[in-house]
């Protein structure tokens, strides 16, 4: 049996200001819906992810930033990075560690995103 990680919530205070923020990372956006006037559900996919994150009211009650160490592989840190901060998103200098390589950022509330370039393990 799979169990396929999808979806992730991700607690935000103002729902436009994170979409405008993920979107300008390179999410793409793929649904945002007002179910009601107490819940609004905004879908985003990280490029290449098959897992997406939700952005909304009513959707959670984890306290806004409270969203630690999300994680995203890249081919790529310095590439990432270098695609994160032309965005306007500050993120770390890349540091290399003996699981890979990271940068980091974080949304407007404060929730944290690591983004790995993974070892080459094929040299042994």
């Amino acid at each position: 049996m799979d169990f396929k990680l999808e979806l992730v919530f991700v607690p935000v205070t103002d729902v436009d200001r994170a979409k405008d923020f993920y979107v300008r990372a390179g999410f793409n956006p793929d649904h945002d819906h007002r179910v009601s006037d107490e819940v609004r559900f905004v879908q985003l996919t990280p490029p290449g992810s098959a897992c997406s994150i939700a952005l909304g009211t009513g959707l959670t009650e984890m306290a806004p930033g409270s969203q630690k160490n999300l994680q995203v592989v890249v081919d790529d840190a310095d590439a990432a990075r270098a695609f994160l901060v032309e965005r306007g998103i500050e993120a770390t200098e890349v540091q290399d560690l003996a699981w890979g390589r990271f940068t980091w950022f974080a949304d407007p509330d404060g929730n944290t995103w690591a983004v790995q370039q993974l070892p080459d393990y094929s040299a042994g």
